[in-house]
């Protein structure tokens, strides 16, 4: 049984920063490509960023790109995002995600287990 657990959500002003970790375990990390997902109240869970098995190629949302960073830890089994210059539409529970196969996807579907998510809050 695959295992996401994710940490290093809470609450930020606007313009800061906040780093999120996901701890993934019982399956071979480095052949999998990871993603972040986020899930506001009201809305859809939405793609933020993806990152490929090796860590080489990474895919992000239009709305985070250029201020939040996907990386991983294949030694460690660790996936992370950063996330600066915080904005209060970015307050939403974001879920780290496992992909199907080594190729970073960007949807929804492409993603076959999920972690049980962490609260980013972020004031104005």
């Amino acid at each position: 049984q695959v295992q996401l657990v994710e940490s290093g959500g809470g609450l930020a002003q606007a313009g800061g920063s906040l780093r999120l970790s996901c701890a993934a375990s019982r399956f071979t990390f480095a052949s999998y490509a990871m993603g972040w997902f986020r899930q506001a109240p009201g809305k859809e869970r939405e793609f933020v960023a993806s990152t490929s098995g090796p860590g080489g190629s990474t895919y992000y949302a239009p709305s985070v790109r250029g201020r939040f960073t996907i990386s991983r830890n294949n030694a460690e089994n660790t996936v992370y995002l950063q996330m600066n210059s915080l904005k209060p539409e970015d307050t939403a529970v974001y879920y780290c995600a496992k992909g199907k196969n080594i190729i970073p996807p960007v949807t929804t579907s492409g993603f076959g287990s999920w972690g049980q998510g962490t609260q980013v809050t972020v004031s104005s």
